[in-house]
């Protein structure tokens, strides 16, 4: 299997597509304006006790306070406590961990009105985003995961991943990462450290090492809290950091800056795999010329077609996904309706597995299947779904078929569900109904080009149209395009964008920033 990534890096959002195959199965949108927050950390105070949720309200800079949970303190909650005490106590001197004392670990049954009091100051690190009415979800179980280790401060424990099968190879990594390990910090070696030389190892603990002492550097000079001391890298580094392996062969990127951040990256992690990051020059818009864009348009929204004409309608509400599986048009198999039954099933199966992964959707997902009568169709229903999910990183349980043919699935979630609007409103009426004759359409863009060109001096810029629109500019050996620039000068370029409706437009500059040029009554 080879994985490809693509990021789209807009003047208003950026968008990751990791595609298996040529088949996309990660979509990530963001606002440029907009962070990615899990894994970033804060010295912060305590705003609220409750008591009756063993649980605190932490303000960390948000609309609506952080929650945490009596159990999300951790077990060495008393060690961090005391150590930012000792750290607080002297402004002028950083207090090293390496002289900190571990206390004893938290009970589970404790309360949280014993262990914190309202305004105390803690560290904290966010584990899940803002959901809908929610603030976000904290830890004081501080983690800085990298590549191929997560450094977690005052664990003093080393753990290596159970995926890891060969015991010579995890005695290794143990008795390699204990004696090179700082005091005072646990180490999680995760699967991709296995076969790794002792330098490659040790240079990425002392990166993360690194990372700690600068937070806490933040934390000991902080004067206003909330104080942000540790931020998480780019959202591109961060799904890199967790999907890189071998079988990547490309990471196309159409903007200058993340080009080198990644590059940066790749270089520190898998300097023999730097040649795949590629800066992306092509005229056409990125997705469109790798083929994700159509993938978009058919992989979101409320109705999912797979093969045979059957498909899955997915809706989302404030407690739980659900998903009904339909066979559609689909004709009847041959060998009768349990082995139709039983086909459609597994089609929705090998189709909802990439759903999950392509929207993040998490919390309680059901599943109405049709139907089988046939124990043995179900297990291989199950077994089926189980195997397509090992791919998936987020966290998950899988439950067997209800006797109601219902399958209920949990899946982690850190953020809220990938939403993507593939039905498109009308540009051209602004919702009004009606509009001059599609032929006229020419004659609206040859005024705006005019408008631009006489009018506000932008001599070079480029008008971005539906693709059919762009082939009937084209065609013909005098076509309208070349009467443009003749007209207008050699400065007036045109692309074809599949994200554009049929009769929309869009101008961008020389720099690739948007040019306004849309009016309500232009097409009226």
């Amino acid at each position: 299997m080879t994985c490809e990534v693509f990021v789209d890096v807009q003047p208003k959002k950026i968008a990751i597509a990791l595609t298996e195959d040529k088949r996309l199965v990660e979509y990530q949108e963001e606002a440029q304006s907009a962070s990615f927050n899990v894994g970033n950390i804060y010295f912060a105070k305590v705003r609220k006790l409750m008591p009756g949720l063993n649980a605190c309200f932490v303000n960390v800079g948000y609309e609506r306070d952080a929650f945490m949970h009596y159990l999300d303190l951790g077990t060495q909650f008393n060690s961090f406590a005391k150590y930012l005490k000792q750290v607080g106590s002297d402004k002028k001197k950083l207090f090293p961990i390496s002289k900190a004392s571990i206390q004893p670990i938290l009970p589970k049954e404790g309360t949280i009105s014993s262990t914190l009091q309202l305004g105390q100051e803690v560290l904290v690190q966010i584990v899940k985003e803002p959901i809908s009415t929610k603030g976000p979800r904290l830890t004081c179980e501080i983690t800085f995961p990298g590549r191929f280790l997560v450094l977690i401060p005052f664990s003093d424990k080393v753990h290596v991943s159970s995926k890891i099968k060969s015991s010579a190879e995890r005695a290794r990594l143990k008795q390699l990462i204990t004696s090179i390990k700082p005091k005072n910090f646990g180490v999680i070696v995760r699967t991709v450290a296995e076969g790794k030389r002792t330098a490659e190892l040790d240079a990425e603990l002392k990166i993360l090492e690194k990372r700690w002492d600068d937070a806490i550097a933040r934390a000991h000079a902080a004067k206003d809290l909330p104080c942000l001391c540790y931020e998480e890298t780019s959202r591109t580094v961060a799904l890199l950091r967790d999907l890189f392996n071998p079988t990547y062969q490309n990471i196309y990127i159409n903007d200058q800056a993340v080009y080198d951040e990644v590059k940066d990256y790749v270089n520190l992690i898998s300097p023999e795999n730097a040649e795949i990051v590629k800066l992306y020059k092509g005229k056409l818009p990125i997705f469109d010329n790798f083929d994700v864009t159509r993938q978009i348009k058919t992989s979101f929204g409320k109705t999912v077609s797979y093969k045979h004409g059957a498909y899955l309608i997915i809706e989302h509400t404030e407690a739980l996904h659900v998903v009904d599986v339909n066979s559609g048009n689909r004709a009847k198999n041959p060998d009768g309706q349990e082995a139709n039954a039983l086909e459609v099933n597994l089609g929705a199966a090998d189709e909802l597995a990439r759903q999950l992964r392509l929207r993040d959707m998490g919390g309680i997902i059901v599943v109405d299947f049709i139907d089988m009568n046939v124990a043995e169709d179900r297990q291989t229903l199950y077994e089926r779904m189980c195997e397509n999910m090992k791919r998936d990183r987020a966290r998950h349980n899988i439950l067997p078929l209800s006797k109601f043919g219902l399958m209920q699935i949990t899946r982690q979630r850190v953020r809220p569900v990938t939403e993507v609007t593939v039905d498109e409103t009308c540009p051209t009426c602004m919702g009004k109904g009606t509009i001059k004759s599609s032929y006229l359409f020419t004659d609206v863009l040859e005024k705006k080009i005019d408008m631009l060109v006489n009018q506000l001096g932008i001599k070079t810029f480029t008008l971005h149209v539906h693709p059919y629109v762009a082939a009937y500019i084209n065609q013909g050996f005098l076509s309208i395009r070349l009467r443009w620039q003749m007209k207008y000068g050699f400065g007036v370029r045109i692309t074809p964008n599949q994200r554009l409706a049929f009769l929309q437009y869009e101008f961008y500059d020389s720099n690739g920033v948007e040019i306004d040029m849309k009016s309500e009554d232009e097409m009226r």
